[in-house]
């Protein structure tokens, strides 16, 4: 298994069987990171109306595309290139200055090469008793680890305390090529953790198997694609 950060949410999971999955992808001028040019099997967005999470349109060839939110509001199941993907419903932060009313978007799950992996989408709120449920049992957890405009850190961290993920691949926190302002360093989620739980993976791309997951939760920093 090969994984991919783009930047901000959008990551690439090569598996060694199974579909390649491209997770919300951006606009990039929008973000500041480079365009997607690479394909996809399957295209998976946290809602249809935010475009730093829902370009599906921009991803090359003509892969699949599962809509989170969608899945959520329909039964909180869905299926698509020989993927299953369970989703629940979130919504964005209730101050976003864009937005007068908060969008709603979904979080979502799936397993890959017998990894559980989960995408926090765009939630901007505390967590419901229900929600840090979704993700109990992840070996693999993309974080929102940039508090403005998302999830607080004490709440995050309420959320992963609780559910103990394997892996925590921190995504949508300040870099220097991010646009929006206000967004957290990479440090103020960090300093939640222990020095010796972090690695950096010092690349937009890493391997992972089942065999590489940890025993307790760890945290891997990865660089994003130029």
């Amino acid at each position: 298994m090969k994984i991919k950060w783009y930047g901000h949410a959008s990551f690439r999971l090569t598996p060694h069987e199974g579909p390649i999955v491209i997770t919300d992808p951006y606009t990039p001028e929008g973000v500041g990171y480079a365009p997607i040019t690479e394909s996809a099997d399957l295209v998976l967005i946290s809602s249809d109306d935010d475009d730093a999470h829902c370009r599906a349109d921009l991803i090359q060839g003509a892969p699949e595309v599962l809509n989170a939110l969608k899945i959520a509001q329909t039964g909180g199941r869905g299926h698509a290139a020989g993927l299953e993907v369970t989703a629940i419903e979130a919504a964005e932060w209730d101050h976003h200055p864009e937005h007068a009313v908060p969008g709603q978007n979904g979080m979502y799950r799936f397993t890959l090469d017998g990894i559980k992996f989960a995408h926090m989408g765009d939630v901007g709120n505390p967590l419901t008793d229900q929600q840090i449920a979704f993700f109990e049992d992840v070996d693999v957890l993309f974080a929102l680890a940039g508090g403005y405009l998302t999830i607080e850190l004490p709440d995050l961290m309420k959320m992963i305390h609780r559910v103990q993920p394997k892996l925590v691949i921190p995504m949508h926190f300040r870099t220097l090529t991010y646009r929006p302002r206000n967004t957290m360093w990479i440090e103020s989620f960090l300093s939640h953790f222990k020095d010796e739980a972090v690695d950096f993976a010092c690349n937009h791309e890493v391997e992972l198997t089942a065999d590489d997951i940890p025993d307790s939760t760890r945290v891997l920093v990865m660089d994003y694609a130029r």
